[in-house]
């Protein structure tokens, strides 16, 4: 896919439909008219087939990895965990491309840090595998992997807004449609594995996308719709709307900032940072003790270093509330390089949690 130049190559439309959409988007048989008239509410004038023709738009550039029901992996199975290693200079590619040949290993960034230069999302459909994988990694590249599973998910929810009409993102039209009662069933059935298998990768940009989902599975659209709406409130699915790649959108500084914060106050930190717009993943992770000091992760992205830097200290200032951070209590690690990039396999996690 081609990447726009700038965020200046984006109409009001444009514009509006990134802001306006990136979650609470109608989960009806007909979904354009409403979000239309939705936006047409906020003072953007636009129909149905004009959004349509957008998300279509921006989809076929780039501007959005895709459009559709964002599932969450870990409640529909298996587990992802957090790795990260030293690859040294002189081997680096060597251990990167042994890395990346795991079909574990569903994304590898480089991050700048003294030791610890390469960081892979491992993902399996079950927990205890996760052990065995680290082990044979270490095996074929002689370096040692610290895992750092999520302990705590204070916050993910990342939105890339815009200057433009919606420009505080809050529009949600999640109510509209059937209505739904959300179940306490952890597992899930055939036919709802086939259904998180076809939309993992989005939905059709069509005039009818959950009807066209539903002849795929051989299902009645109502079922799809009140499915997907059910596992939006479940939480089965984060979000439903259209998914920016944010590199196209100019947020190209991606900094990870890790944190040693005292036990006692870990939970007033989480719940703190979490409420800061600009942060997209908030986690407490394990430390290792001599090699990784720290036990909590925030991630920040910016439009360029200077705001990213500015967004990295209002972090710190925001724990700065809650004990006396010192220098050596944090650092911030950008990412230099992507690696790998793949979707996780929802196919054989789903699996795991699937019940005749």
């Amino acid at each position: 896919m081609n990447r726009v130049e700038s965020d200046a190559d984006l109409s009001t439309l444009d514009r509006a439909v990134v802001n306006a959409f990136q979650g609470g988007f109608p989960v009806v048989e007909r979904p354009w008219e409403p979000a239309a008239a939705a936006l047409r509410e906020r003072g953007v004038d636009a129909t149905g087939p004009d959004v349509l023709a957008a998300v279509r738009d921006l989809d076929e550039r780039g501007v959005l990895s895709r459009f559709g029901a964002l599932v969450n992996a870990e409640e529909i199975g298996g587990t992802a965990t957090l790795v990260a290693m030293h690859a040294p200079p002189e081997r680096f590619e060597e251990v990167v491309e042994t890395v990346n040949g795991y079909r574990e290993v569903a994304h590898n960034y480089e991050r700048e840090h003294p030791h610890l230069n390469v960081w892979f999302v491992l993902s399996v459909a079950e927990e205890s595998r996760v052990e065995g994988v680290l082990a044979d990694i270490e095996a074929d590249t002689g370096q040692e992997t610290y895992n750092l599973p999520k302990r705590r998910e204070f916050h993910v929810g990342a939105k890339f807004l815009l200057d433009g009409p919606v420009s505080d993102g809050d529009l949600d039209l999640s109510d509209l449609g059937p209505d739904v009662t959300p179940t306490d069933d952890r597992s899930i059935t055939p036919e709802e594995r086939d259904l998180v298998v076809e939309i993992q990768g989005g939905l059709p940009i069509t005039g009818t996308p959950y009807a066209d989902v539903a002849a795929e599975l051989g299902q009645p659209t109502e079922w799809v719709v009140e499915t997907i709406k059910r596992f939006d409130r479940e939480g089965k699915v984060r979000r439903v709307g259209v998914i920016p790649n944010h590199y196209a959108l100019g947020y190209t500084e991606n900094g990870m900032t890790v944190w040693d914060v005292p036990d006692g106050v870990l939970e007033e930190v989480g719940g703190a940072v979490a409420s800061l717009g600009f942060v997209t993943h908030c986690y407490h992770r394990p430390r290792h003790e001599g090699v990784w000091p720290y036990n909590f992760f925030a991630m920040t992205h910016g439009r360029d270093e200077a705001e990213s830097e500015r967004r990295v200290e209002q972090v710190r200032e925001t724990m700065t509330e809650f004990w006396d951070v010192g220098e050596d209590d944090w650092d911030t690690l950008f990412s230099t390089r992507i690696l790998k990039k793949t979707g996780i396999r929802l196919d054989e996690r789903a699996d795991v949690k699937t019940v005749e």
